[in-house]
């Protein structure tokens, strides 16, 4: 990754992918993430996406995508550790494509700031009607978090864990805190965050880097930026007594989410071990979680595990019924005591070290993930070079992951269960 800083606050990162047809722009705004603003930011790309001044409505822009032959334009926002990003997305064919030579990606950066810098304003506010629908589109995607039930267990086993922290806030704010958003206030706001805030710009595909660097630094150099908030991520602490939360809802099948600390993040030099032990256990159809939990025992629909790189937590999640309560979550925690007492096969050591470092490889392919694994680096203030780091999972030894394993220790219980039947 070639990386050229444009000021303080901004800078352009460009990772070469040329065997690649397409040409994708992305730009991420970092902010703390707090229950006080973190509506309004959820709410602002949506703002924005919906008109700027060149392109005062959602249909001058798409006209515009169009001319940039088919280009594709999406924002929205994400949680980083105990970040807030706010990102906008874009796509095009490379120039070495273009049918009459056209530099479609620099049209794709003006556009994209247009979008972002020149927001659709008047009386120094935000248009009051723009602002109440996309208070709906925030709200919609609130209501769909709660709707899937499998990723609401999850999220739910992750604010008990996290209870206190940052992390234990929603990337959407809630909708008490939306629904008293002025357009007046959003604006104030918006002003605020775009001056003050990280701000990288990831160009993945074949480009010109010099020359884009230019184009940014023409387009920013007018505007006033103060010192930008950079926030790190703070990891989640073992607890001294498991917590134990059951919740009832109007659900057909139970879901079981067991979260644990780990101590030890993507900044540590032992996570790679922690990434294989993650894998021998619950990460995969290899995994000692689907061989006994699913297929050997059936207690359940699907069972899998998963990291956070940024807290240093770990969460298992099962779909079960609902008198398999007890059943499964003892296999799950058997199933743990047997990754820490090393009770591991060489197959399954090799074969969860061939399935993570041939994902990894698969990335290669994938210029948004390049984006988001050279993100989290930065973020994280580490190496992002993939190749080291497939280097460091393929020399993972099963001693290692014994050692790490003894870190993952329980913090929560949460379990969705029916309001009409179900064990406590």
């Amino acid at each position: 990754m070639e990386t050229v800083k444009i000021n303080n606050n901004i800078s352009l990162h460009y990772i070469e992918m040329k065997k690649l047809k397409t040409t994708v722009a992305g730009m991420y705004i970092r902010r703390r993430l707090c229950r006080e603003d973190a509506s309004k930011n959820a709410l602002i790309p949506y703002v924005l996406k919906s008109g700027c001044m060149r392109y005062p409505k959602i249909q001058d822009i798409n006209a515009q995508l169009d001319e940039l032959y088919g280009a594709k334009m999406s924002t929205g926002v994400i949680k980083n550790g105990d970040n807030q990003v706010i990102f906008f997305d874009c796509e095009t064919i490379s120039d070495k494509y273009a049918p009459n030579g056209e530099k479609l990606i620099s049209g794709l950066l003006d556009m994209l700031f247009c979008v972002a810098f020149e927001p659709l304003c008047e009386n120094d506010s935000f248009k009051n009607d723009i602002v109440e629908r996309e208070k709906n589109t925030v709200k919609e995607k609130i209501q769909a978090l709660i709707d899937d039930k499998r990723s609401y267990a999850q999220l739910r086993c992750t604010q008990e864990v996290c209870e206190g922290d940052a992390f234990a806030i929603s990337k959407f704010g809630e909708i008490e805190d939306l629904e008293k958003i002025s357009a007046t206030e959003l604006y104030e706001h918006y002003k605020k965050m775009i001056t003050s805030s990280q701000i990288d710009i990831f160009i993945s595909g074949e480009a010109n880097i010099d020359e884009l660097s230019m184009q940014v630094k023409k387009y920013t150099d007018s505007m006033e930026f103060s010192e930008c908030e950079r926030t790190e991520s703070a990891k989640i602490k073992p607890c001294n007594e498991v917590k134990k939360v059951t919740e009832k809802m109007d659900v057909t099948q139970g879901k079981l989410s067991i979260g644990f600390t780990t101590e030890l993040t993507a900044d540590d030099d032992r996570y790679p071990a922690l990434v294989v032990a993650n894998s021998i256990f619950g990460a995969g159809t290899h995994s000692k979680l689907f061989m006994n939990v699913r297929e050997k025992l059936s207690l359940a629909y699907y069972a899998s595990s998963m990291l956070n790189k940024h807290k240093g937590i770990m969460s298992i999640n099962a779909g079960i019924e609902f008198k398999n309560f007890q059943k499964a979550y003892d296999e799950v925690i058997l199933q743990l005591n047997e990754l820490k007492n090393g009770n591991i096969t060489d197959d399954e050591l090799n074969f969860s070290i061939t399935t993570i470092t041939n994902t990894l490889k698969s990335h290669y392919d994938d210029q948004r993930y390049m984006q988001l694994y050279a993100l989290d680096g930065l973020y994280l203030g580490i190496d992002t070079d993939l190749e080291n780091y497939i280097d460091r999972i393929m020399k993972v030894t099963k001693e290692d992951v014994i050692e790490v394993s003894k870190y993952i220790k329980e913090n929560t219980v949460y379990f969705l269960t029916g309001t009409n039947g179900g064990e406590e």
